[in-house]
């Protein structure tokens, strides 16, 4: 126990807390809505180059808080380590990162028994990218403190595959009930669009923001910053609330991009005010292409797949695709029969510690 001394010489103990207990503080249940709280863990199979590493941290922060930050892999673990580690810690679905010869690709998985579907990253532009690319870049340090908000577009489709990809996607976060939510939570948004005509998904992060109507920028600024303005080149202070600029401002006058609060936000957003609601991308971007859905846990039936012959439990084995398309289904074939093998040759100490070292970088996930 840490023991700290005042000036009077009398002891004070501090309560110690282990790893376990501080991770546990988590709630898993949401207590308004009383649904079980979705966590994941986002790693890869297979030797990932360095843009993909970065592209793997950056779903991991998407997917805050309710995942492991700093979730350290080794090459011995296997699926089912993963797979014995997470029940214990309540997790639910897996993002995983590969690599081929031809693309990378992304699966989502349900666990504990699937289903898993698998998606073809065509395009995608890392987080560090989109700030690269913007004038003023926003992160806020309690941007990442809530989860975001999903918003689905153009899966009105009646095909099987794209209800399971709708239902997949909004169980990977948690559920809101409007009437009770807080408005300062919602700080981050998901947005999905499908293209029926190409059939890819644009995978897009935006930040969420909003500006008061009718208030310059000027003004705005001085009340969030508590700084005195530097009035020397004015004549009068009225120069200074009057002057015009800033020619984004007539983007926040418009009817509909604007919404009337419910309860204070800031010292700038008022209940019963206008506020202009402004999206800024944060990225990842991704441009996604389902290739297949199995039903079990990356193994299984073949309930869909791009190139045909859904719904057997045999994979496809001959296409009339290019080589690239191949190459992937050959190595992702491998990949899922590697993670199907329980490894029954294996020492069961090994197994223990590829499951300490799992628990422990997420323990030390929970501790930050």
């Amino acid at each position: 126990m840490a023991r700290f001394r005042n000036r009077k010489n009398k002891v004070f103990v501090k309560p110690a807390v282990n790893k376990r207990q501080r991770q546990q503080q988590q709630p898993t249940v949401d207590p308004i809505t009383g649904n079980k709280i979705p966590k994941s863990f986002v790693f890869s199979r297979g030797k990932l180059p360095g843009p993909l590493r970065q592209l793997q941290m950056d779903l991991r922060k998407l997917m805050l808080p309710y995942t492991a930050l700093k979730l350290k892999e080794k090459k011995r673990n296997n699926l089912k380590d993963f797979l014995n580690v997470a029940g214990p810690m309540g997790v639910t679905h897996f993002l995983i990162l590969s690599k081929t010869e031809t693309s990378p690709y992304l699966r989502v998985a349900k666990t504990p028994q699937g289903p898993t579907l698998t998606f073809k990253i065509h395009q995608y532009s890392l987080a560090v990218d989109i700030a690269q690319s913007q004038l003023r870049p926003r992160c806020p340090q309690d941007l990442f403190k809530n989860p975001p908000l999903i918003v689905l577009s153009g899966f009105a489709a009646a095909d099987e595959h794209l209800r399971l990809t709708t239902t997949m996607f909004k169980n990977i976060f948690p559920d809101i009930d409007i009437n009770t939510v807080k408005l300062s939570s919602c700080q981050r948004i998901v947005l999905l669009n499908y293209n029926k005509d190409t059939k890819l998904i644009d995978f897009r992060h935006y930040s969420i923001r909003l500006q008061p109507v009718g208030v310059s920028r000027r003004i705005r600024k001085f009340v969030q910053n508590h700084q005195v303005p530097d009035l020397r080149n004015l004549q009068d202070v009225s120069d200074f609330v009057t002057k015009a600029g800033y020619g984004s401002e007539s983007e926040a006058d418009e009817e509909a991009a604007t919404v009337t609060l419910t309860s204070d936000l800031s010292r700038v957003n008022r209940a019963s005010t206008k506020s202009a609601v402004k999206l800024q991308e944060i990225g990842p971007r991704m441009t996604l292409q389902l290739i297949k859905v199995e039903a079990g846990l990356c193994s299984g039936e073949l309930m869909f797949s791009e190139f045909g012959n859904g719904g057997s439990s045999k994979k496809p084995s001959n296409r009339e695709d290019n080589e690239g398309e191949e190459s992937e289904t050959n190595n992702e074939e491998e990949d899922s029969e590697n993670d199907n093998e329980m490894a029954d040759s294996e020492e069961d100490n090994e197994g223990e510690d590829n499951e300490e070292d799992i628990e422990e970088s997420e323990e030390d996930d929970g501790e930050d």
